[in-house]
């Protein structure tokens, strides 16, 4: 790898260090995949155009003087690689292309459909450069289908793939994080590490494909076996789960709290711990509950406005109930349990000196650390690494 200051270092680090990954993907769904194997110490070289990954330009907020200014939303989803600036109409870089072809485990791209062809670097082109090569390609809308052209942004997704048609109380609700992207990011770095497993039987790569609409429908769950088995359209879910009760979030004297009883026993116990009839016969099954669960919620909190959240969490804790905040994000950074679990590192920067990013939600048994390596690499500065990379790929 290449650190900060663009001098080649070995890289040991993470069950993934002997892999190399080229991520011609920009904005997340794509850059998020290639972050996910480069937090397992994957070597990752992040190709852009002279104007840089569109994230780069997308706030506020940023952070920095204006010359050096460094947008949150790209160091989201681009620590641990590097960067170098090429030029894909340009027949120079197109050779430094092809040379990191020649030497890559995995080339990602998310271009529209035929960009890639066009630009000279069709699948059959890359498998002759490297027939070892695994190429993951995210669309927005699958490869083939008759949306299979249509650009593909978050906000697009959530609504097209069904997810806003369930969330909110009042009118269809996005998450407040490009989760469509995300779960295709996700699912896409899934498949590569399938297909690398293949490889080590077949000695060959293959094309893995997913897409924001794939991956909106891969996490239905039961929501979607709600129509495709019962033929019920599901509508709104609100705060509260719809087919467990008391499954969400009820108002207190003072915050609101989460609780979630997901079986008979929690049930007794929550009203063992706030003084309710358990065989109510109006709550006596869970389907019951859900039933009545405009009656159950306004019962629920009329107990509950009598003290004051953290008096509730103490009981229901106590009685053994699954109870919990509704915390900020400053709380959840701030929340020790959070740093316990090395979701919050440290990166030195090479313009905006040490910053702290989310980690990696993995962990591995002898490392206490993200993502199995025992130190991270800030997101890169456009083409921070060219010159390195250039010189690396002629020898």
């Amino acid at each position: 790898m290449l650190d900060v200051v663009g001098q080649s270092v070995a890289m040991t680090q993470g069950p993934l260090s002997d892999l190399l990954v080229l991520d011609l993907t920009r904005a997340l769904a794509g850059p998020h995949a290639a972050m996910m194997l480069g937090d397992m110490g994957a070597r990752v070289i992040k190709v852009e155009s002279a104007a840089g990954d569109d994230t780069r330009s997308w706030g506020p907020p940023f952070i920095g003087a204006a010359e050096e200014r460094e947008s949150t939303y790209f160091l989201s989803a681009n620590r641990n690689k590097e960067s170098i600036v090429l030029n894909l109409k340009d027949d120079d870089d197109k050779d430094v292309l092809a040379r990191l072809v020649a030497r890559a485990d995995v080339l990602m791209e998310n271009f529209r459909t035929g960009v890639l062809d066009r630009l000279g670097f069709s699948v059959e082109r890359l498998h002759e450069l490297n027939p070892r090569l695994i190429v993951l390609s995210i669309t927005g809308f699958g490869h083939d289908g008759p949306e299979a052209k249509r650009a593909g942004y978050d906000q697009i997704a959530q609504g097209e793939g069904g997810l806003m048609s369930l969330t909110g109380t009042a009118q269809p609700t996005k998450v407040g994080v490009p989760i469509a992207d995300l779960t295709a990011g996700m699912y896409g770095a899934f498949g590569v590490l399938a297909a690398l497993h293949e490889r080590t039987t077949t000695g060959l790569g293959r094309v893995v494909r997913t897409s924001l609409l794939a991956g909106m429908v891969g996490i239905h769950a039961f929501q979607g076996t709600r129509w495709t088995v019962a033929g019920e359209v599901p509508g709104l879910a609100g705060d509260h789960h719809p087919a467990i009760a008391p499954y969400g979030m009820f108002k207190t004297g003072t915050a609101p709290i989460q609780i979630a009883c997901g079986s008979e026993s929690l049930w007794r116990a929550l009203c063992s711990a706030i003084d309710l009839d358990a065989d109510d016969p109006r709550f006596a099954t869970n389907p019951l509950r859900v039933q009545h669960r405009d009656e159950l919620i306004a019962l629920l909190e009329a107990h509950f406005a009598t003290d004051p959240a953290e008096h509730w969490l103490g009981e229901l804790d106590r009685a053994g109930v699954p109870s919990g905040k509704v915390r900020s994000l400053d709380d959840v950074y701030d929340w020790e349990q959070t740093r316990s679990q090395g979701l919050l590192l440290e990166v030195d920067h090479t313009t905006q000196g040490t910053l702290q990013l989310p980690g990696s939600p993995i962990r591995f048994d002898d490392n206490a650390h993200s993502g199995g390596r025992t130190s991270h690499a800030a997101p890169p500065t456009l083409g921070q690494h060219g010159a390195a990379i250039r010189e690396w790929v002629s020898d």
